[in-house]
């Protein structure tokens, strides 16, 4: 049924089952198509809309109070959102933080993003689960005028994930160097300046956070557009490979990345891969990704450590998973899902190429998944040692 306002609706989201839902529009004006997932994360809203592994989605917070912490340009993860937009259950109050900078709805209008206030949150999450992740259409306008008929049929008209490659959408234009390290108190953000392995990391969708956790962990990070080549990344004569998050269906990516992957396992460079960068590992490994019912995303996943027993509250946000039985014989699950079972890490057994599906960098633990990116430094190390 729709969710009614108590005041003019300003927004409408059309699912292409025909279920309307209207509420206050806030942000930009305009409207939108993507597949609509939920998130369970109770902070981090910014990080989220800014997350390029969110493109070609609408992103649903479980979490009422959004928008209340504001915006800042520090906890940017790109320079716009990906994210199409953005659906919440209480519209977003004055901002009370010493880093704001601005307010929620301001930073989304400026940067072209529709989000719609007063859903049932709870409702529209329960149809997510029951159905899978819908297709959906998100207008706002300050009239309250809608074509809820186009919409619908919008809606229906939207390709879906499957089999899209997003990544190239994303990616950086031209290879560049990142130093930034992680944040901390009282100084903010440092640079390092000492770094002691050569890291060229490929960016399918990249998040800044990733890329300082890197140079936290005493890397000299060069970033590659998603479309290098083998010949590319080893002009650049690096330590180790990083692969990283990012959007879509990782099949599509892999046609031109896993070729690349594959002629960089047959040199002695550690790999390490998150997120998107895990599912093609896995695929350049031979084994087999599937579109899930409606994705993981939230700062709450618990994932077991299948080597040391150890569980980490880890964050996520992925709609494909890497299929666990059809990994092939040398490589080794390492981490699994404790939510639905679900794969959420590699290794080669007989080699320094490790992946994990959560993202260590997004710190929910908060240091939980730190040593992941220790792990691959070690690696470099022993390489070089």
């Amino acid at each position: 049924m729709p969710h009614e306002t108590k005041t003019t609706p300003t927004a409408c989201l059309a699912l292409a089952d025909g279920t309307l839902f209207y509420g206050r529009g806030f942000g930009a004006t305009g409207e939108t198509v993507a597949e609509l997932c939920f998130n369970t994360a109770m902070t981090g809203y910014q990080e989220i809309m800014t997350d390029p592994s969110y493109a070609g989605q609408i992103v649903t917070f479980t979490f009422p109070h959004i928008g209340n912490t504001g915006v800042t340009p520090e906890d940017d993860e790109t320079a716009d959102p990906a994210a199409a937009g953005m659906v919440v259950k209480w519209d977003p109050t004055e901002p009370s933080n010493w880093r704001s900078t601005d307010t929620l709805s301001n930073w989304l209008a400026s940067r072209g993003r529709i989000a719609i206030g007063g859903i049932d949150t709870r409702s529209l999450t329960r149809a997510i689960r029951q159905q899978g992740a819908p297709h959906a259409a998100l207008a706002h306008n300050p009239d309250g005028i809608f074509d809820t008929d186009a919409l619908i049929a919008k809606a229906r008209g939207f390709s879906g994930l499957e089999g899209l490659d997003l990544a190239k959408t994303v990616t950086c234009a031209q290879s560049y160097r990142w130093d930034e390290m992680r944040w901390a108190w009282p100084e903010g953000y440092s640079r390092q300046e000492a770094p002691k392995h050569k890291v060229v990391a490929i960016d399918y969708g990249a998040k800044r956070n990733i890329l300082r956790c890197l140079a936290s962990a005493g890397c000299d990070v060069t970033v590659l557009p998603a479309s290098a080549t083998a010949d590319d990344i080893l002009a650049h004569n690096p330590d180790g490979v990083f692969l990283s998050n990012g959007p879509g269906d990782p099949a599509a990516t892999g046609a031109y990345a896993v070729p690349m992957i594959k002629d960089i396992l047959k040199t002695d460079l550690p790999v390490f891969g998150i997120c998107l960068g895990h599912q093609m590992l896995a695929l350049a490994l031979g084994a087999k990704t599937v579109k899930m019912n409606h994705g993981h995303h939230g700062a709450n996943h618990p994932v077991k450590d299948l080597e040391t027993n150890k569980v980490e509250i880890t964050s996520m946000n992925h709609g494909f998973a890497v299929d666990a039985q059809s990994l092939p014989e040398g490589i080794a699950e390492t981490h699994r899902s404790l939510f639905d079972g679900s794969n959420c890490g590699i290794r080669m057994t007989d080699r320094p190429v490790y992946s994990v599906q959560h993202h260590p960098e997004a710190s929910p633990g908060p240091q939980d998944s730190f040593y992941l990116f220790e792990k691959f430094a070690a690696y470099m190390a022993e390489r070089k040692a």
